[in-house]
């Protein structure tokens, strides 16, 4: 138990750091509020699409290791061009494995024959060859910058698509929850003409079954929201729960109906097979270089016994070609044959290219179109039909089971339209970012002239 002058005590020494006291906890309170206030500043920034998909650059592993695939592939060039390393060469020559007159078996210094040989070979790769070699090695490099471009478009893209589904996803359950609040009002209000004896039970129970019905909406919705935030955080991360805004412009696109193939020679997927044309060219000029055999060079020096005197050899290698018909010359058709393949497979994936597009250019086109006669026609009627039998209701003209169908019928035009703006969105996304810089491309294409497919053309 304390002691009251041990109290006395503590209050007095409490007392004279009080000062102290309070500074310590001012500055633990400034330091918390400098680490922290950011966090929470940030976790609370609305989160537009330019940022979601800045941030999923940034955060590719994908593009990192292009990069590094592309790093290799330029290393492997700058070796490619060099001479191939030199041979050491050590041996025995000519040792007796049998005595004879005046040599022993196995001795090293008593036949003139028996010489140690160390020698060295060098192949003098012909300078076209080695030349061919690094630009091979570019192109593959070359090649993988184009697969990186692929896939930074294709990142761009998907966490497009990823923030417009939950961007929409967000918008329909607010929509469905403002009607849910205003179907609350009307079950109060069944209830209150039931208890006045100007209702019935049923009224009351068809309210509430339209509020189960709406409930379920939103958990389905829930569901749907959460899944598409966790595809967004596939490509952003924690950055996925922020709240969205900045809803991006739909009516542009860099692309022209009328001039499709030549937009789309820009395709990274196309870039990358035009890399795989001219890699498979510069095989064929390989392939012909090696009809030029190499020479090899070997200079080597024998020390022989000490009654005998030491020497020095030069020899040169070159390989003999007698059947280039069927070798060499095959070699060159063969890859001949494959740069006729990679045109092919060029061209092919050009024309589906193409045929692509143009259906999802005439998604974009029809939902834009349906898009307009949804907000001027059919919305504004289903708000006006349940206006209508919300009145003719509290004048006791209509039943309450006419204002709820109606109300079902305004949530389903609604949830439709967000439905078509979504996928309208979607094919947006698709286009906007099929081709390498975009945003300034699509700045300058209006369109009312270039963009707006042309419904024959499209055909």
């Amino acid at each position: 138990m304390t002691s009251f002058s041990g109290v006395r005590s503590f209050r007095a020494l409490a007392s004279c750091n009080s000062n102290h006291i309070t500074r310590a906890a001012l500055a633990s309170v400034a330091l918390i509020a400098v680490i922290f206030l950011p966090c929470v500043s940030c976790a609370q920034s609305p989160l537009t699409l330019d940022e979601a998909q800045r941030i999923a650059v940034q955060r590719s592993r994908q593009l990192t290791a292009q990069e590094a695939s592309v790093t290799a592939a330029r290393e492997m060039a700058a070796a490619a061009g060099q001479l191939p390393d030199p041979t050491l060469r050590f041996g025995l020559d000519s040792l007796p494995v049998t005595s004879s007159p005046g040599v022993q078996a196995f001795s090293t210094t008593q036949d003139s024959f028996t010489m140690l040989r160390v020698g060295i070979i060098q192949e003098f790769t012909r300078t076209e060859k080695r030349k061919l070699r690094t630009e091979r090695g570019e192109r593959d490099a070359e090649r993988g910058l184009a697969e990186k471009t692929l896939t930074l478009t294709n990142i761009k893209r998907d966490t497009a698509l990823a923030w417009f589904d939950r961007f929409y996803l967000e918008r329909m359950r607010a929509a469905i929850a403002a009607q849910a609040a205003e179907i609350e009002l009307e079950i109060q209000g069944a209830e209150a003409a039931y208890r006045a004896g100007r209702g019935s039970q049923a009224d009351i129970f068809a309210a509430r079954a339209s509020r189960a019905m709406v409930d379920d909406r939103l958990s389905e919705l829930d569901r749907r929201s959460l899944n598409a935030q966790a595809l967004l955080a596939r490509w952003i991360g924690d950055a996925a729960s922020a709240p969205l805004t900045g809803q991006p412009s739909i009516e542009t696109v860099p692309l022209r109906a009328h001039a499709l193939e030549a937009d789309l020679a820009d395709h990274p997927m196309i870039a990358m097979l035009k890399q795989q044309v001219a890699l498979a060219q510069t095989e064929v000029q390989l392939a012909k270089a090696s009809k030029q055999a190499d020479w090899s060079i070997e200079v080597s020096y024998g020390a022989r016994g000490p009654a005998y005197s030491n020497l020095l050899s030069v020899g040169v290698s070159v390989p003999v070609q007698w059947d280039q018909k069927n070798r060499q010359d095959r070699e060159v058709s063969a890859k001949m044959a494959m740069v006729e393949q990679a045109k092919a497979l060029e061209e092919d994936a050009l024309r589906s290219h193409v045929a692509e597009v143009r259906t999802m250019l005439n998604e974009w086109d029809s939902g834009r179109e349906r898009l307009k006669r949804y907000q001027g026609e059919l919305l504004p009627l289903a708000k006006s039909r349940t206006e209508a039998s919300l009145a003719a209701y509290r004048g006791g003209k209509s039943e309450l089971s006419a204002v709820l169908a109606a109300r079902r019928n305004e949530i389903d035009v609604r949830l439709q339209a967000l439905q078509l703006e979504m996928d309208t969105a979607r094919a947006w996304s698709q286009l906007a970012f099929l081709v390498p810089d975009h945003d300034a491309h699509a700045a300058s294409v209006p369109a009312s002239s270039a963009v707006r497919p042309n419904r024959g053309e499209a055909k």
